[in-house]
């Protein structure tokens, strides 16, 4: 197969042993060789080399967002998409455009909305989701999929009663005077009415996961830690779709899928355990969940809310459970991500780790949004990644210092403090809870701000540009264990690289990274069309 040069670049390898190059030659996917344009070319471009000029532009290792869902981005092709709505009367009118398409009894399924976005109004109450879809089931999920919106015909269908069991850990919210259902649903209460909902058929799925890639890869991702079983269909269905996608098919981005625990058996049935696969397509670690989040006051916390004194949050699982939990995973040899948000369930998780020997891969906490001092150093563990979401600083902001009070906020998302203290933390988007640009992700990271707006938020925790683009690239790497095939631009590596408009570590001021574009997605040495 002949090389391919990419030439007349400004190439931040993220390499220490060649931190910038003008060009890189690719052979069979693999990077061949770097350095100057003139070496390269004199080395390697002879008759045959395919020669690709970057006209200046910078370029850096292919990006890595290292925890999201793209069954969720899926679901924004297929679904109602009610993310971004800042008013009670806006949201109403999305649905009623979407339901007045919807045939009765046919479910109309959305997501994105978020209360604190509006302007005007508050949640919509049932008997207003009951007024704009009174002939169809409606089921809405919040932005951070830990709350749910049902009108009375998704209840109707669903089978409710006032004294009906809800699963643990979740609640079905009723009006304090009348003792009805709100039509809010929060955590596990959402299995009453899933259960109920038809499955969306294999084409339709697997059409939306594509459409996802595709998004994706425009978005400069080369590579993609995601969790999906629970929406596609289980572990085996799941897999059946991103093998014939990614190995197939040959859609270019790389997957590691984290898969839920209830699935763990199936895992072992299967044969499959971490790093299962290839390098387009993995298995990765067992996915938990320890805690809720803060918008509901269900991220567990070891002192109480500020808003709500006497109330800790939630465990979604006893520790008993989580310590069972992580030692199935452990008789098969299986790394854990879980997510956590509080610190209370942060500590939790890393007494029941202590409780383990180490796997071969390691372990991450998703998301380690309050942390402590002591807990700061327990995290800086070469076995452990904090798997981290900048964004959630534009989502969370300023309605989460109610929650936690002002006296906690420097340990809230504290990624400066976490890479101080030399914990291996990864950056993603947790998409589609925030948007899955990753370029968001590495403004709020250095800015800390919501993009338009000036207050900066614990400035303290601010990271660099240089320390931002690590998170999205080194970073991802470290989560899978993946640290030698790529995350740098090296002798050997896999040759994943993202081309962008602007320089990022030349700009004059961050919120230009807000119309930096992105040139062009390198997969393996081949430049993506989308």
């Amino acid at each position: 197969m002949s090389k391919t040069i990419y030439t007349n670049g400004v190439i931040y390898t993220l390499d220490s042993n060649q931190p910038v190059v003008e060009s890189v030659v690719i052979e069979n996917g693999k990077i061949l060789d770097l350095g100057s344009h003139q070496e390269m070319s004199l080395q390697w471009g002879r008759a045959g080399a395919r020669v690709i000029d970057l006209q200046g532009k910078m370029v850096t290792p292919g990006l890595i967002d290292s925890h999201l869902h793209m069954s969720g981005i899926a679901f924004n092709f297929l679904d109602l998409d009610l993310t971004g709505v800042t008013s009670k009367s806006e949201m109403l009118d999305k649905i009623k455009q979407k339901a007045n398409t919807v045939p009765p009894g046919k479910w109309l399924i959305g997501m994105g909305w978020d209360e604190n976005l509006f302007t005007e109004g508050t949640i919509p109450t049932i008997d207003e989701l009951d007024r704009v879809a009174p002939h169809c089931p409606i089921y809405l999920k919040r932005i951070c999929y830990h709350a749910f919106l049902v009108n009375s015909k998704a209840l109707e269908m669903s089978h409710y009663h006032p004294t009906i069991e809800v699963p643990q850990g979740g609640r079905a919210v009723l009006d304090p005077q009348t003792k009805k259902p709100t039509g809010l649903l929060l955590e596990s209460a959402s299995q009453l009415v899933t259960k109920h909902i038809p499955d969306k058929t294999y084409d339709e799925l697997k059409n939306g996961l594509g459409q996802a890639m595709k998004f994706a890869i425009k978005k400069g991702l080369t590579s993609v830690h995601t969790n999906d079983p629970a929406y596609l269909g289980g572990l085996q269905q799941t897999y059946r779709m991103y093998d014939e996608l990614l190995n197939q098919e040959q859609n270019g981005l790389r997957c590691n899928l984290l898969i839920d625990y209830p699935y763990l058996p199936a895992l072992k049935e299967k044969g499959m355990f971490a790093g299962f696969g290839n390098e387009k397509l993995q298995i990765g670690a067992i996915k938990i969940f320890a805690d809720g989040a803060f918008g509901r006051r269900t991220a567990l916390l070891s002192e109480p809310y500020h808003d709500e004194p006497g109330q800790f949050g939630e465990a979604m699982q006893t520790e008993e459970v989580l310590f069972n939990i992580v030692k199935d995973a452990r008789a098969q040899s299986m790394p854990i991500a879980v997510h956590t948000i509080g610190d209370q369930a942060l500590e939790n998780v890393l007494n029941i780790l202590d409780q383990f020997p180490k796997v071969n891969y390691r372990d991450r906490i998703i998301h380690t949004s309050l942390v402590r001092e002591d807990l700061i150093a327990r995290l800086a563990d070469p076995s452990i990644v904090a798997d981290i979401q900048p964004r959630f600083v534009v989502g969370d902001y300023p309605w989460v210092i109610d929650r936690i009070g002002k006296e906690r906020e420097s340990y809230l998302y504290a990624w400066k403090s976490l890479l101080s203290n030399r914990v291996i933390c990864a950056g993603g988007s947790d998409a589609p809870v925030e948007p899955v640009d990753p370029l968001l992700g590495i403004h709020a990271a250095v800015t800390r701000k919501t993009p338009g707006k000036n207050e900066v938020w614990n400035e303290s925790q601010k990271i660099s540009m240089f320390e931002a683009v690590k998170l999205f690239t080194v970073g991802g790497a470290y989560a899978t264990n993946e640290e030698t095939i790529k995350g740098t631009i090296s002798r050997g590596k896999l040759a994943d690289m993202t081309v962008y408009s602007k320089n990022l570590f030349e700009l004059d001021n961050p919120d230009e990274l807000l119309n930096t574009n992105i040139e062009m997605t390198i997969i393996d040495g081949k430049i993506q069309e989308v």
